[in-house]
């Protein structure tokens, strides 16, 4: 059997700070058959330069303007040639030097479309320190029209169902992510597989869960998100927002 490319996507923009530590993450997996593609959108500072000195030759660097964080990684998409396509942003960590290996492990089942594990929320300033962690669990249809979700940055699918199903809608600013993984995991025919390790570390501070005015734009893009995929969103939303909770125990 050969062996499955993956694909890894990042969008940066003025990461100077944290890219470097993102993409040497990424250069540490043992698992050998990676392309890395970054859409850069246009950064004032040193991140295209920081970045383009850890890529190789085999990895696709792109700075030009955008539309936002999905517009990015729908460029991403396009370049993509991998078997199985991951994001990886720009100020995340892949959570150990196994987690591609452990990834294509669970796609030489010719059946699995797309395999998801758990998230550490850490310190920006600390990665050792965990705020939240993120346990997903088994997957099933039921939980996600109950608001459960996987963790986008821990989400694998392979490159044909996002030919099939589609990239992010970049009308979305926050929860574009969400709409496409409720798209995807609602398709009936693919079968989802739970990686149950952590894969990512997240540095607290991201677009989403930065501030209360964030958290309510989110909110209301994850209503319309429900509304378009055919999710009740008043049992779905309370569940989804209260399911965190137990993150920070």
């Amino acid at each position: 059997m050969k062996e499955l490319k993956i694909s890894i996507i990042t969008a940066s923009y003025n990461s100077q700070r944290t890219i470097g530590d993102a993409i040497a993450s990424l250069k540490r997996q043992d698992w050998s058959a990676v392309e890395h593609i970054v859409i850069d959108g246009l950064s004032t500072d040193a991140t295209v330069a920081i970045a383009r000195d850890a890529l190789t030759t085999r990895d696709i660097l792109v700075s030009e303007k955008d539309q936002g964080i999905f517009d990015a990684l729908n460029k991403g998409l396009s370049r993509a040639s991998g078997d199985i396509v991951g994001f990886l942003n720009s100020d995340d960590l892949l959570a150990d030097d196994r987690v591609l290996s452990r990834v294509a492990s669970c796609f030489e089942d010719p059946d699995v479309g797309a395999v998801y594990g758990d998230l550490q929320y850490v310190s920006a300033d600390n990665l050792s320190k965990v705020i939240r962690y993120w346990r997903s669990g088994p997957f099933s249809h039921h939980k996600v029209k109950r608001g459960w979700m996987p963790p986008h940055p821990t989400f694998y699918m392979r490159r044909e169902l996002y030919q099939l199903l589609g990239g992010f809608d970049d009308s979305y600013r926050i929860a574009g992510d969400y709409e496409a993984l409720l798209r995807y995991l609602c398709y009936e025919d693919m079968r989802v597989a739970y990686l149950p390790q952590v894969l990512v570390k997240m540095r607290l501070g991201g677009a989403s869960n930065g501030t209360l005015k964030a958290i309510l734009n989110k909110t209301r893009e994850d209503f319309r998100a429900m509304q378009k995929n055919g999710i009740n969103p008043f049992v779905a939303l309370p569940y989804k927002n209260l399911s965190k909770l137990p993150q920070f125990f």
